[in-house]
């Protein structure tokens, strides 16, 4: 029992709703969440948001492999420095996790098994060699949210050239969270927060944008209402006080808005049922991340 309960903590379960919610927006965009089309191809959904929750799972697992000497000192609290679980077990539970994650995929199609290939692959590339570049580190978790909208987005092959270049939002967004995490340990830079504000308000201007376009721009208002308030309270928090403690709740709160976020992205594409439906997740992820850590 002492042994699944680690394995879990160390998946973040909190984190793996808000890549769910990913999908599930990218579905919305692809024009597929209406009854009809869901209930001809809710297995295909099924099969999506399975392979991105190993896929996520996978991936966090390999940075708490990646960082097991690190997380000594620095999180002495997670399962590997605690000896709970050893490196070659987690590294052998996160290889069979973004296995999955890509076969759950392929079960769907091979365009969507190519994503989710693309997703493990910038997962590993992060954990192993971008995460401590200034640049590339964000940049390279940014690509990994991206590709996860785009893989919901698979779900209707067609649409994937008319809506590729929109995984810049996420890209973005996961920039600016990246850039602020640099500071949980030991406190962090104005400068960078600064920054990942600015790039949340380029990020907001996107979504509305494209609602104004579709005609959804009241709908979308009211989901980003809540989403911006999210973000901007603890991060304007810690711009006035950066110690960990304020990074760490700015970073928490990023992640999770995510959902908002996407559900915003759902009012935009679709109704306010589907937008409805991934707003429903943020109870879910709330809850977990009272009981489960979500840095």
């Amino acid at each position: 029992m002492k042994n699944t309960i680690a394995y879990l903590r160390m998946m973040r379960p909190a984190n793996i709703v808000t890549s769910v919610a990913d999908v599930l927006a990218g579905i919305a965009i692809a024009g597929a969440f209406s009854w009809g089309y869901l209930a001809d191809n809710i297995t295909g959904a099924l099969l999506l948001c399975f392979s991105t929750a190993c896929l996520y799972a996978g991936g966090i697992v390999f940075n708490d492999v990646f960082d097991a000497e690190l997380d000594k000192i620095e999180r002495p609290e997670r399962a590997i420095p605690r000896g709970i679980i050893s490196v070659r077990q987690a590294a052998v539970f996160g290889s069979i996790l973004l296995t999955a994650g890509i076969l759950f995929a392929g079960l769907y199609s091979s365009v969507s098994a190519s994503l989710a290939t693309g997703v493990a692959f910038f997962a590993l590339l992060y954990n192993k060699i971008s995460k401590d570049h200034p640049f590339f580190g964000p940049l390279n978790m940014g690509l990994c949210r991206g590709l996860n909208l785009l893989l919901g987005v698979s779900i209707v092959t067609q649409a994937l050239p008319q809506w590729y270049f929109l995984a810049v939002v996420p890209i973005i967004y996961i920039f600016s969270i990246t850039m602020i995490s640099r500071g949980e340990v030991h406190g962090g830079n104005k400068g960078n927060l600064y920054i990942a504000a600015l790039l949340y308000t380029v990020v907001t201007g996107f979504i509305l944008c494209f609602s104004y376009l579709n005609n959804k721009l009241l709908l979308t208002v009211i989901i980003l209402i809540p989403f911006l308030w999210m973000i901007f309270t603890p991060l304007i928090k810690a711009i006035k006080d950066p110690v960990g403690k304020n990074i760490g709740g700015a970073v928490k709160a990023g992640v999770i808005s995510l959902i908002l976020m996407d559900a915003a992205w759902a009012a935009t594409f679709s109704t306010i049922y589907a937008a409805l439906i991934i707003a429903c997740l943020l109870p879910l992820s709330l809850w977990l991340a009272k009981i489960f850590a979500v840095t």
